[in-house]
């Protein structure tokens, strides 16, 4: 055979072998990537953040290391209120180890806690720049983890944490649909209870936040009564009262009074947790039945119409015209 016949045939071999070769490395490294043995790759625009000296280290297998730096160089940014910064760090961070939860609840916390506290108390700005930091703050943290569970969609923490944002009363007014953020925040207890590793008030949470969202009173009336079924562990004050309020709104007929009673033990009881779950309007759980009960028992109990707990004024509900004085 003449030579260039050789080394023709050599290579059309080595480039044979070189697609077999590149195509079965891109399988194994998104199947190491997928069962988490390899971090995933770092993207341009994370090695252009972090720059020239880090990047080569973090591509030689120390990014942990890279992220514990930058994550003092983020408390650093904290403590200066540099929020801008804070936010660009540990974007930068969770690229190097998204899978460390740590660095996405911290960062989570310094966007729609703590940055969006600092735009709520910031009386050197003008209230409406005040204001729309803060809404912006607080739509990041909740990005960031949802982000978050993107990376790691089976922690349990993760999901908790998205859940008590999405709960939180000072912060309803910012996703400014209320409906939305409950149904959200749902979905994500009950994610986290389903995971089998999270603290019990997990499925709980599920409940108060279930309870809530219109329309879904038939499902969130099965939950209660399940997890009321548990036992002592679950009878939790909110809990009880949600299922009298749920029971209540399936039967319209029902004597929400004396349920309260069979509930709570005794006339008073009833009394005092009905008067606090009408008191707690800010935090937007349903009553249905529960001024008819209010009634029924300050009748009962012989309390003067002038003192009746439907009489008071309820809280105002939070309300961001009041806070930047707009």
């Amino acid at each position: 055979m003449k030579i260039w016949r050789k080394s023709l045939v050599l290579a059309i071999a080595l480039l044979v072998f070189g697609a077999l070769r590149l195509r079965f490395e891109a399988e194994l490294g998104a199947g190491l990537r997928a069962a988490r043995l390899i971090a995933p790759r770092l993207e341009v625009g994370s090695r252009e953040r972090i720059g020239q000296t880090s990047s080569a280290v973090a591509l030689g297998g120390l990014r942990t290391l890279v992220a514990t730096f930058l994550n003092l160089r983020a408390f650093t940014a904290f403590s200066e209120q540099r929020w801008t910064d804070v936010e660009q760090t540990y974007q930068t961070i969770v690229d190097l180890a998204p899978h460390t939860r740590y660095y996405w609840e911290t960062g989570s916390w310094h966007l729609a806690y703590n940055a969006a506290s600092y735009y709520l108390n910031e009386s050197k700005l003008p209230p409406l720049r005040r204001r729309e930091a803060w809404r912006s703050y607080i739509g990041k943290g909740r990005a960031f983890l949802e982000r978050a569970l993107r990376n790691n969609p089976d922690d349990w923490s993760l999901l908790a944490s998205l859940g008590m944002l999405l709960t939180d009363s000072n912060k309803f007014v910012a996703f400014r649909d209320t409906q939305e953020s409950f149904a959200a925040a749902a979905a994500a207890y009950r994610k986290c209870a389903a995971t089998g590793k999270a603290p019990g008030y997990a499925s709980r949470a599920w409940l108060y936040a279930l309870a809530r969202v219109a329309g879904k009173e038939s499902e969130a009336l099965a939950l209660a009564r399940s997890l009321d079924a548990q036992g002592p562990k679950n009878r939790t004050p909110t809990l009880r009262m949600l299922l009298l309020v749920l029971e209540a709104h399936d039967n319209p007929s029902l004597d929400v009074a004396r349920r309260a009673v069979e509930l709570f033990g005794t006339p008073d009881k009833a009394y005092a947790a009905l008067c606090g779950h009408w008191q707690r309007s800010r935090d937007q759980f349903p009553v249905f039945g529960v001024p008819a009960a209010l009634a029924a028992l300050e009748a009962a109990l012989a309390i003067p119409q002038e003192k009746s707990i439907l009489g008071k004024p309820l809280p105002p509900p939070p309300s961001p015209d009041d806070w930047f004085h707009n």
